[in-house]
């Protein structure tokens, strides 16, 4: 199986275009106003129009009003929705759209629980663990945690970068992997080697299995 890529957090055009040449499968967009790599409406509608076909277009979102997210999808042609909040599973579910929910992993109890509350996701995206973050942490948790059964496609993030993700891809041989920090030079400023040394490294994985 191909492990795919998201790049997220891009906030220019140049670095939108930099990681589907190098191979990504989604680009991810803040619409969280706190984050550094916080976009508008319309600055993401400039970038998803960069992208070519077959690269999903993806909208963050953390505990958000319903009324919001409506907006962003009239103004934005997004792809998939992810959630990175403390967002119901019925709220989730009520766009209309495909979606993906993150969970914060302290105990392995966590994933569990996510993937019977969430089982209407398109997929679950682990992350670690910040008292005072929703993701964008850069820092990596115990993979252990995770575990073997799936009931849907889990995607990995925290703390991920060139120098690890190939032991983290082959280790829990997620479905996907999620990158910001760990491919940028400033935060919201992506870097062009470093998004292609990451995705060459991921797919490394896979062409020695």
């Amino acid at each position: 199986m191909r492990t795919r890529v998201k790049i997220c957090g891009v906030t220019r055009k140049q670095d939108a275009v930099a990681a589907a040449s190098a191979g990504a499968d989604a680009i991810g967009f803040v619409f969280y106003e706190p984050s550094p790599r916080y976009v508008t409406a319309e600055v993401a509608r400039e970038l998803v129009s960069a992208l070519p076909p077959f690269v999903s277009a993806t909208g963050l979102f953390v505990n958000p009003d319903a009324e919001f997210v409506r907006q962003i999808l009239s103004e934005v042609p997004l792809d998939l929705l992810q959630f990175h909040g403390d967002e119901s599973p019925e709220f989730c579910n009520s766009f209309g759209m495909r979606w993906i929910k993150a969970v914060r992993v302290r105990q392995s109890q966590d994933i569990e629980n996510a993937f019977r509350d969430y089982a209407k996701a398109s997929g679950l995206l682990v992350d670690a663990w910040d008292p005072d973050k929703y993701g964008g942490t850069g820092q990596a948790f115990n993979w252990s945690l995770i575990p073997e059964t799936r009931p849907m496609p889990l995607i990995l993030a925290g703390g991920l970068a060139s120098d690890n993700v190939f032991r983290a891809v082959a280790e829990v041989r997620p479905w996907a992997v999620d990158v910001s920090g760990g491919v940028e030079s400033s935060k919201g400023i992506k870097d062009d080697v470093k998004i292609t040394d990451f995705i060459n490294e991921v797919h490394r994985v896979d062409e020695t299995d």
